[in-house]
């Protein structure tokens, strides 16, 4: 039986599912435990088993199917964040749950934006390495996201130069080429809406000027300095959710 702590029993409940659907064990169409089933495993009584699968609903990750029970409603809905995909890279050395892929677009040397060169302390002008991706599911383009890593990495990690998939992901290959791990609970994290621009629009496959959700993130290592800063964009109507 699962073991339960000061929080709400319910939203522990819906944590740890909500875990699994973000980590793609409980995939798009799958079934969640039943009320009993879920008052059985975790000890709790059967009203608020069905307050934590409400509360997945509301968070748009479940609906209720008549004859069925509730099932999983991931693959339009949800926005794995960054901080999403360390903290999963980290445990199981994948980014992507088995229903994602990423096209890599672009790996190179490129002159940082102010905000990034600002945060990785270089001059305006200076270079660093870029990596732009798109990431798909069944129904298409889920989110496109820009990485930049300091321009010193390219000799020790030269993998990030080209444009093709990483195994275990950029944070693995720093780490093998540096000697530098990203620490999980060391990832700042900034959203804000906005409007599609031209390429985010051609990106994910919608219209320029149609909203968007524009996610800012930093990695640092387990000793505070920064190896990598990104940004993230989604179309409307996803849902990021929060552990």
């Amino acid at each position: 039986m699962p073991e339960l702590d000061r929080t709400p029993p319910y939203l522990q409940v819906v944590q740890e599912l909500r875990r699994r659907i973000v980590d793609g064990e409980l995939a798009d169409g799958d079934r969640l435990p039943s009320v009993r089933q879920i008052a059985e495993q975790w000890g709790i009584a059967q009203a608020t088993a069905m307050k934590a699968l409400a509360a997945l609903r509301a968070d748009g990750l479940a609906e209720s199917v008549t004859g069925v029970g509730t099932v999983v409603r991931s693959r339009r809905t949800l926005h794995r964040s960054a901080a999403d995909r360390l903290d999963r890279a980290l445990r199981t050395g994948k980014i992507y749950p088995e229903d994602e892929y990423a096209v890599i677009q672009a790996a190179e040397l490129a002159v940082a934006p102010t905000w990034v060169a600002d945060l990785l302390g270089l001059e305006e002008g200076a270079q660093a390495i870029r990596r732009h991706r798109v990431t798909h599911n069944a129904d298409g383009p889920v989110s496109a996201s820009t990485s930049w890593f300091p321009a010193e990495f390219a000799e020790s990690v030269p993998a990030l130069l080209i444009a093709e998939r990483i195994p275990g992901g950029t944070p693995s290959a720093i780490e093998a080429g540096t000697g530098r791990r990203a620490a999980n609970d060391a990832t700042e994290e900034a959203s804000a809406a906005f409007r599609a621009t031209p390429e985010q629009a051609s990106d994910l496959g919608i219209s320029a000027g149609d909203p968007v959700y524009v996610g800012r993130n930093i990695y640092s290592d387990v000793n505070g300095e920064i190896i990598e800063i990104g940004e993230s964009v989604a179309p409307e109507g996803r849902w990021r959710t929060h552990r």
